[in-house]
């Protein structure tokens, strides 16, 4: 009887404790509500939250700063938000009425998912931007597209020998979540109602299909598209966190897109770890020479850049490719960027849902013009320039352009030589309707344009040319593989149609 009354005491005291501090904080009768469980529950992510501007900066305050200061970007706010300070319910209570994944919670509806529509009450430009972005549309150019999901089929395929057989059967859904859609995203389906016993007795919530997840094409139970999570972390949604490099690195990290590893071994990266302890990451705006001096991949493809007496260098941005003109990574060449992020009536004239050709020429209709490209170089060497002399950077863009057509026409030479292997019926490819990607010259081939030139290209946007872009995983390797490809071709003609035509 006395450790249950003990434990009453302490159980009062911890909640006394917390509606003090959330009474002090401007926080709302029913975030309150949630944070007398949770803060027992799920001390991590309380203390995050704690540590947020969201917990101690109300929308009406966010409004009252200098314009180039804000970091909420929308005119005005429901009224009833206005005045406390970003929390629980506020985020999971909007828009309960769309979302799929509501329930009835200790009195309240509330969602599970909070999505970019939800973020957008404060933040509408930046969910109107990133809705523009490809990343938005990650999930839908990924499973939607016939040639990426044979793709899928070999990287995630659940392979068997038997008979002297090698098959590759479909992979399972759960293998697909941790894999490729772990950053293009999952759909999330709501599959019915569970009942869980919890510290506070049973309770009954959504059962989910395919959470967890943050992927940046995540199709989310409103409809919405993304995960703003993805880059600024649940649940303190740190502005300094998203700018820096290790955030982008979870998806970016290659071989296929290298961009963070390149970025380690350039200059830029070299002197982000000898000085970036001295950095502001949190200032709005950024400004360049004082509150950071080495760029990171927020400073060069999102963030609002001034000079240090005020002057704008680059407007912020969250449709991440408006200061690129190129899209690098090469499917199966790189080509001038998309002008819609979605990507689904994309055909070239083979009938592949591919905006370039085979030969490497873009479909025109579906990229951007030469026109748009400049207008998206000029703000991209804007940042440049903040450091860097003109001559600097255009002699860097301009070998930049020169590893673009280099790297062109190697993949050129890998299609030619993987054309013939399917004239010859030695492998069963486009030609023949199958999949192009599940056989030894195709797999070849793909790594050509998907590895090694895919790196060569980063290595030289990112100014981290040289080791990586030549011996670690560049030129060097697509040499070596061209030639193995092509000794595969000769190999199959030494042999006759009847020994190697299954390909194997």
């Amino acid at each position: 009887m006395k450790a249950i009354t003990y434990i009453g005491v302490v159980l009062l005291l911890w909640m006394t404790g917390v509606n003090a501090w959330a009474q002090e904080a401007g926080v709302s009768d029913e975030t309150e509500e949630c944070l007398t469980c949770h803060t027992m529950l799920h001390p991590g992510l309380v203390a995050s939250w704690r540590k947020s501007l969201h917990s101690t900066t109300s929308p009406a305050q966010g409004l009252e700063k200098p314009e180039m200061e804000r970091r909420i970007s929308s005119k005005s706010v429901p009224e009833k938000l206005g005045d406390t300070v970003v929390g629980c319910y506020e985020c999971h209570s909007l828009r309960s009425e769309v979302h799929a994944d509501s329930f009835e919670h200790n009195g309240y509806t509330i969602n599970i998912v909070v999505t970019p529509s939800d973020c957008a009450t404060c933040h509408s430009v930046e969910a109107e931007q990133f809705s523009r972005n490809m990343m938005s549309h990650a999930h839908g150019n990924l499973v939607d597209n016939e040639v990426y999901q044979d793709f899928m089929g070999v990287v995630n395929g659940r392979y068997s020998y038997s008979e002297g057989e090698l098959a590759i059967a479909k992979s399972d859904r759960q293998t697909e979540y941790e894999s490729c859609l772990y950053c293009h995203g999952t759909r999330l389906q709501v599959r019915g109602r569970v009942s869980r016993d919890t510290d506070f007795g049973e309770m009954e919530f959504p059962e989910l299909e395919g959470w967890p997840n943050q992927g940046v094409g995540r199709i989310n139970p409103d409809g919405s598209k993304g995960a703003c999570t993805a880059c600024h972390t649940r649940h303190a949604f740190s502005i300094a966190e998203a700018r820096k490099p290790h955030t982008c690195s979870e998806c970016h990290k290659g071989p296929d897109v290298p961009a963070y590893k390149v970025y380690e071994v350039s200059k830029h990266g070299t002197i982000f770890k000898t000085k970036h302890m001295d950095f502001n990451f949190t200032a709005v705006p950024w400004k360049v020479g004082e509150d950071f001096t080495v760029p990171t991949c927020a400073a060069c493809h999102a963030s609002l850049l001034t000079s240090p007496d005020g002057e704008v260098i680059a407007k912020r941005t969250h449709r991440f490719n408006d200061r690129l003109a190129w899209r690098l990574f090469g499917v199966p060449y790189p080509h001038p960027h998309p002008r819609s992020a979605d990507l689904s009536d994309v055909v070239n004239s083979a009938g592949l849902p591919l905006p370039v050709e085979l030969d490497g020429q873009p479909v025109s209709r579906f990229v951007i013009d030469e026109s748009e490209q400049q207008k998206r170089n000029e703000r991209l060497q804007a940042v440049c320039l903040s450091c860097h002399g003109r001559q600097w950077v255009e002699s860097h863009f301009a070998r930049l352009e020169n590893t673009i057509d280099e790297t062109i026409h190697q993949t050129q030479v890998a299609t030619g030589i993987l054309s013939d292997v399917w004239a010859g019926g030695f492998e069963q490819g486009l030609p023949q309707g199958a999949n192009i990607f599940d056989q030894q010259a195709e797999r070849m081939w793909t790594t050509v344009w998907l590895f090694y030139t895919n790196s060569t290209r980063f290595a030289s946007a990112m100014a981290g040319g040289g080791d990586y872009g030549v011996f670690a995983k560049g030129r060097y390797q697509t040499g070596m593989e061209l030639n193995s490809l092509f000794q595969r071709l000769e190999l199959y003609r030494t042999l006759s149609p009847q020994q190697s035509g299954n390909g194997k």
